[in-house]
């Protein structure tokens, strides 16, 4: 056999030598690149099973809120406001002093719940000798009404000097409203009049009270 030959087959003999040996190599290079794109394609999944159980827990909160949020509506409704046919309340402010007094605070308080306050020592409160304090629904039952009232008195002619008095004048008015019944609770605040009472004595409050059917009052 030639020299020539011979150095072929050797040439022959390496190079598949060559290649059986880089072949494994090569496959485990194919592999370790294959393996950290399955992990990011496992992991991707697995964020998105996260997120996807994330919304429906939060659209059940939504859920579970809105239904507390209705519940809460309605009790606030038959408990604390009462109900269309439950029983309602309107309260009336009359001012019937006479020039001698000048009113300068006015607080209404329902059931220790405050309704109405304002102070105005300039006698802007004189002005309306009439107003509307409360109406709306209420639990049927008892109820109290309180008036708290700072008086002044104008001091005309020879008086002058009564001036100077503050009047705090406070009355509580209990009342029933039944099932089904609009009360009507008017406040009147006059004064006695006449020289004998001196004026811390003179200003007073009275309650005139209306009850009817809700279906009548309306």
């Amino acid at each position: 056999m030639s020299l020539y030959r011979w150095s072929s087959m050797l040439v022959a003999v390496g190079l598949l030598a060559v290649s059986s040996s880089a072949s494994p190599a090569l496959a485990a290079d194919e592999a370790t690149k294959e393996e950290p794109l399955v992990g990011a394609n496992e992991s991707t999944a697995e964020f998105n099973r996260e997120l996807l159980t994330v919304e429906q827990q939060v659209d059940s909160l939504k859920e579970r809120v809105f239904r507390s949020k209705a519940t809460l509506q309605l009790l606030k409704e038959i408990v604390i406001e009462g109900s269309s046919s439950g029983a309602r309340a309107t309260i009336w402010h009359v001012n019937k002093l006479s020039g001698a007094f000048r009113l300068e605070s006015v607080q209404y308080l329902l059931d220790g719940q405050s309704k109405f306050s304002k102070a105005d020592p300039s006698g802007s409160l004189d002005q309306s000798r009439e107003f509307k304090i409360h109406d709306g629904a209420v639990p049927p039952g008892n109820h109290n009404l309180s008036v708290d009232l700072k008086i002044r008195p104008t001091g005309a002619g020879v008086f002058t000097y009564a001036r100077d008095y503050e009047i705090n004048v406070r009355s509580t008015y209990a009342f029933a409203a039944e099932l089904g019944k609009s009360c009507t609770v008017r406040a009147v605040v006059s004064d006695r009049g006449g020289v004998v009472n001196s004026f811390e004595e003179r200003a007073k409050v009275d309650f005139e009270l209306k009850c009817e059917r809700i279906t009548d009052a309306k």
